[in-house]
């Protein structure tokens, strides 16, 4: 889904949107740092294989998952980190590393730290490393419908 069909998803749910245009960056961190957002503020989108099927875990730039929560949480199912190999395919439009957290529009299920449900506004990449799309988290979950749960450990700053 490239960033111009992200957009249209967007305006025909009526959300309001700011799209960030910022220098190549490839990490959160720097992406956080290059766009002037606060890296808790900052979405990164991990895709992981819950029982073989790929999923997205979504948390704050800052942190990271801890699969050992994201597996309790999900009852003990088997969860590990996907290759890009076995997902790149699944986001045609996209550069490898910035899907954004939308599941639902790739139809995969969606887990959501409850470390990133705190603010009100979240930024994400949008299916590139030079911009981002910031919304508010009530509009995303509103469409994204995902499951939030506690699996993000790490620095929250």
């Amino acid at each position: 889904m490239p960033v111009n069909r992200l957009k249209e998803y967007l305006d025909e749910h009526h959300v309001r949107y700011v799209t960030i245009t910022h220098s190549p960056a490839y990490t959160s961190q720097k992406t956080a740092a290059s766009a002037h957002v606060p890296g808790k503020e900052l979405a990164k989108t991990v895709i992981v294989k819950v029982d073989g099927d790929l999923a997205m875990a979504v948390l704050p730039g800052s942190m990271h998952v801890d699969f050992g929560r994201l597996r309790e949480a999900l009852g003990g199912k088997n969860v590990e980190l996907a290759s890009e190999d076995e997902f790149r395919d699944q986001f045609a439009g996209c550069e490898v590393g910035a899907m954004p957290p939308f599941g639902n529009l790739y139809d995969m299920p969606v887990f959501v730290a409850a470390a990133l449900t705190e603010d009100e506004e979240i930024s994400f990449n949008a299916c590139s490393h030079t911009e981002l799309i910031k919304m508010a988290y009530a509009d995303y979950e509103r469409l994204v419908h995902p499951t939030v749960v506690r699996f993000a450990a790490g620095a929250h700053a």
